[in-house]
Formats: structure tokens, C-alpha cells, sequence
């Protein structure tokens, strides 16, 4: 039985969540709230000293970190990880994309908004946040107008790391509007039988 440490509007931490599910694993939540500092005290520092969230406690006690990492470890052997060398790294290059591309500026924006309130100090950081989060979303949208999913037919992690800030970008004032591909792969994404929503 795996324990997660998260906050359940957390892209990243919903990441985990939707991956459990899609391998029908079972698990437990522990809620973890970033804004009162639950994750700086010392019992969390010693499970992951980068004081952040997700972690995903094994039963052996052990305790991972890095949503994309988790991903990795959890998917491993199954269907949404492939072995084939080429389309392994094509999974890894999405995700390093969604780290560095992508949810540094959706999911900030995000958080900004959503968390915040959009306070007017971060009026500005906000606006800039859009411009590099829309391309991210026109990087996504030229690859989904020649594959339904990220890395070809088949659905991936790359995928579920994607999904998690994407389908919530309109919380940070991003319209997908422009981006009919994007649209389509969501709701792609969302069919899938296993499939759970970030509060389901």
C-alpha cells in the first residue's frame, strides 16, 4: 500500500493520483497544506528535504520525490511506460518539457491566480507568465495535429505529467480556445475508464 503526501489541487501532485488510478493501484492520501507550512516542518524535511510536494512513501518506508520521477517508478513494466529505447526518451524529453516549458509558467500563472487571489504585487509577473505558457501550449498543439497523444498512439506518462496543469490552465486565465487539439487530447485523456478527476 503506497502513502502519498500531496495537496489534492496540486498539478503535481494530482499527477500521482491519476497514475495510481490508471494502474488501479491502491494507496493512501495524507493531505499536506503548502500554505500553512506543512511541508517545511521537520517530519516532512526528513521524507523529502526539498521541503515540496508530492511524496510518495513506499511500504518499506522509503520515500520518493519529484512528481516526474514518481511517475516513472509507478509506470514502470506497464503499458503507459514504454520499453522501446526511442519512445522512452520521447516520454522523458515531454517531461522535461512540462519542467521546464510548461509548468513553470501554466502552473505558476496558476497558482498566482488561483491560490493567491492575483494579488496586485504579481500583476506583472503574471502577464509575462502568459506569453511563455502559451508557447508551451503552441508546442503541445503542433504535436497533437500529428499524433493523438504526446508520444505517438499510445497514451504515456508523458501524458498524464502533461494533463495535470493543462486541463487547469484556464485557473491561471490561459483560454484553450486557440488550441483545438489540445482541447481534443484532454477530453482523449479524460475517456480513458480509470480516469479520475483532480478532486474525484
Amino acid at each position: 500500500m503506497y502513502k502519498v503526501y500531496g495537496d489534492y489541487q496540486s498539478g503535481n501532485c494530482y499527477k500521482i493520483k491519476l497514475m495510481l488510478h490508471l494502474l488501479d493501484l491502491p494507496y493512501t492520501w495524507q493531505p499536506v497544506d503548502i500554505l500553512k507550512g506543512d511541508t517545511q516542518t521537520p517530519e516532512f524535511l526528513a521524507m523529502n528535504p526539498n521541503g515540496k510536494v508530492p511524496v510518495l512513501q513506499l511500504e518499506d518506508g522509503t520515500c520518493l520525490w519529484e512528481s516526474n520521477a514518481i511517475l516513472n517508478f509507478l509506470a514502470d513494466g506497464s503499458e503507459f511506460l514504454p520499453s522501446e529505447p526511442r519512445l522512452r526518451t520521447q516520454v522523458l524529453q515531454w517531461q522535461f518539457f512540462e519542467q521546464y516549458s510548461h509548468e513553470p509558467y501554466i502552473a505558476v500563472a496558476r497558482f498566482i491566480q488561483f491560490y493567491l487571489g492575483l494579488p496586485d504585487e504579481r500583476l506583472e509577473e503574471y502577464r509575462k507568465l502568459h506569453k511563455g505558457g502559451h508557447k508551451a501550449l503552441k508546442v503541445m498543439e503542433r504535436q497533437l495535429e500529428v499524433t493523438p497523444y504526446l508520444v505517438g498512439d499510445q497514451y504515456s506518462i508523458a501524458d498524464v505529467a502533461l494533463y495535470a496543469y493543462t486541463h487547469v490552465a484556464h485557473e491561471g486565465g490561459f483560454d484553450l480556445a486557440a488550441y483545438p487539439r489540445v482541447r481534443e487530447w484532454l477530453a482523449r485523456v479524460a475517456a480513458h475508464p480509470r480516469h479520475v478527476t483532480m478532486l474525484g
